[in-house]
């Protein structure tokens, strides 16, 4: 009898631990110089703490995780850190949760993520996170990822980029149901490639040195234009179809995009004449909900003026190329 006693109690143990975590999750919670990573057990054979104990948290996702019958890993970060970060590696999709983590990184980014799926990163409902950066010129931004990024959930971050941008995706970018604020940074506010979609949420941008927000083409390749659902584009585009976008005190554009601006709904608090687009991308600047506007390009895309030989003359209905006899 005292035999089964002694292994039940081993195994009820044992399963304390094993679900000291949710499965498929990673929680770190950041204590000033020192961090403590706790990864469930059945996702530990494909996480590798490289952080010793220490607030510069760096995990690597193994290779050989594909998800199959697992699914993704969730990570969690919460706690405060003057001198931490969060970097992870990896080469399949993950969520990065933030609940209510305070978190500065004085040498670099304070969330860099090396992952180029997929990434997921939310701000659990309720709760404020705030992210600060330090001086590194490797990294392109505050919240840096290497991925397609969408920003989910009901809470809020706060960021400010004190390098380069306050966050840096290197593809596409999307923003549902949270609010971002972003106080500073020395170049965008926020800068993505591929193209940039606000569908809900809050995001207000001030007091950065460039653009507020900046859209590029994905390595300067060709325009894909729109796509169905968005799938493999790289346009280059801005769209707004719901949430609400506020940009103030900034030095360049309120918005820069490689491709078109098109408004569809939402809440805009900034000066909507204060953009560039691309027309090589084709122009088609929308505004659904305001006034129709008027401009005048040449065939390479720049302000054209009466005496140009070609130009486009469009406005929110239609594109229309004439030949304007001197």
């Amino acid at each position: 009898m005292r035999k089964y006693l002694i292994a039940f109690a081993a195994l009820v143990m044992g399963s304390g631990t094993a679900n000291a975590v949710d499965s498929n999750t990673v929680e770190i919670v950041y204590n000033g110089s020192t961090a403590t990573v706790t990864v469930a057990s059945n996702i530990s054979s494909y996480i590798t703490d490289a952080s010793n104990g220490s607030s510069h948290v760096k995990l690597t996702q193994s290779d050989n995780f594909t998800g199959n019958t697992i699914g993704e890993i969730t990570y969690i970060l919460s706690g405060t850190s003057t001198d931490g970060e969060f970097y992870l590696e990896g080469s399949y999709k993950c969520s990065v949760e933030l609940n209510g983590v305070t978190l500065t990184n004085p040498a670099g980014p304070a969330v860099n993520i090396q992952n180029g799926k997929r990434i997921k990163v939310s701000a659990k409902n309720g709760t404020t996170s705030t992210l600060t950066d330090g001086q590194n010129d490797n990294y392109n931004g505050c919240l840096h990822s290497k991925g397609h990024t969408e920003f989910k959930g009901k809470g809020t971050i706060n960021v400010v980029g004190n390098s380069k941008h306050a966050i840096y995706s290197k593809e596409y970018m999307q923003v549902k149901n949270l609010t971002i604020n972003i106080t500073a940074a020395q170049k965008d506010g926020i800068h993505c490639k591929e193209y940039f979609l606000i569908e809900g949420g809050s995001v207000n941008i001030s007091g950065v040195a460039d653009d507020g927000i900046q859209v590029e083409l994905d390595n300067g390749s060709a325009t894909t234009g729109t796509t169905s659902d968005h799938e493999d584009e790289n346009s280059g585009n801005f769209y707004m179809t719901d949430g609400s976008l506020a940009i103030s005190n900034y030095s360049g554009k309120a918005i820069k995009a490689d491709g078109s601006i098109k408004y569809n709904g939402g809440t805009r608090n900034y000066d909507t004449s204060d953009v560039t687009e691309n027309a090589a991308s084709g122009i088609s600047h929308t505004q659904n909900d305001v006034e129709a506007i008027t401009r005048r390009y040449n065939l390479q895309g720049r302000s054209a003026t009466t005496g140009t030989s070609v130009i486009i003359e469009k406005n929110s209905k239609r594109t229309i190329k004439k030949l304007n006899r001197k």
